[in-house]
């Protein structure tokens, strides 16, 4: 069966602790278990100090057959960041200072390897968005059935091309907002023009929702995955948001990352996982080893 790992964010040493714990051991080629599978739910890169190691490390196992590696928001940014523009000359993920320090460690560790980092840019379109068997589903930030059958029918075998690519940054596409619900999870705008500050230090108008939870009785402070002190304990604006749309409890088990979580690994849900517990700001490396059970069991949380 599957061993699902949440974000490593260039955490190789970590990955390599946590791998150990979980049985697989380094052979010539890469980790392997006897056994079992890894599935990497995205986010191999950025903010950590040894982005190209584990990058090594993910490639080695998915090249060898001993694990699948999903993408992540910070896959598709950085594809986004070095694609041009062709309308505008610039890039499609614009070069400002965010962005640019969202991705410095990862080209500041690539500096003088440009052909290595160009190879694992198209390593990234290899990556699928999602992935589902009879009883598991997993994605990087959200999965909402809608954007997941639009996807199926649109994406190239569930991957990016690079027309996709281009065509994905277009906010008149429908394929715009399913990548980027899918890879970045459902937001919503605070009300009266309020503000917070996110885990970058960024001001922020929209805050990550609980997408598995019905919107219809929800207050701003109760639906946001973060808890943030001062957001108004009022019902939400629904807006665009279904109460049909939520992701049931009667549903297969869905593991996710993304959310910069705190503290020990709990399930929101029996069958809701996040397995990002913040390992980029000192927070844990989470995996959880599953056995195809319909209902997920805490002991079967690993983390390091």
């Amino acid at each position: 069966m599957f061993d699902l790992i949440g974000d490593i964010h260039g955490h190789a040493d970590k990955l390599e602790e946590l791998l150990v714990k979980l049985d697989y051991r380094k052979n010539s080629d890469s980790y392997a278990h006897p056994e079992r599978k890894v599935l990497f739910v995205g986010d191999y890169i950025d903010r950590g100090p040894k982005i190209p190691e584990t990058l090594a490390i993910v490639r080695s196992m998915v090249e060898s057959g001993n694990a699948i590696a999903l993408m992540g928001n910070h896959e598709y940014n950085a594809l986004c960041f070095h694609y041009r523009d062709h309308n505008s000359g610039g890039h499609l993920r614009p070069h400002y200072i965010k962005n640019i320090v969202q991705h410095y460690e990862t080209l500041r560790q690539f500096h003088n390897r440009q052909r290595e980092y160009e190879d694992n840019l198209e390593w990234f379109k290899t990556l699928p968005l999602f992935y589902e068997t009879d009883t598991f589903r997993a994605v990087h930030a959200c999965w909402d059935k809608n954007h997941i059958d639009f996807l199926r029918k649109t994406l190239h075998e569930n991957k990016l091309t690079d027309e996709l690519i281009r065509r994905s940054v277009d906010r008149e596409d429908p394929l715009y907002n399913s990548i980027d619900e899918t890879l970045k999870g459902k937001e919503i705008t605070l009300p009266d023009g309020q503000t917070f500050r996110d885990v970058q230090g960024t001001e922020r108008t929209d805050i990550r929702i609980k997408w598995w939870e019905n919107p219809e009785n929800m207050t701003y402070r109760s639906i946001s995955v973060q808890p943030i002190n001062h957001l108004p304990d009022r019902k939400i604006n629904l807006g665009d948001l279904s109460s049909s749309s939520w992701y049931r409890e009667t549903k297969k088990p869905v593991f996710f990352g993304h959310y910069w979580l705190k503290g020990d690994p709990i399930f929101y849900r029996p069958n809701i996982c996040c397995l990002d517990y913040s390992v980029a700001k000192g927070g844990k490396l989470v995996a959880y080893s599953f056995d195809g059970e319909d209902k997920l069991k805490s002991d079967k949380l690993r983390y390091v």
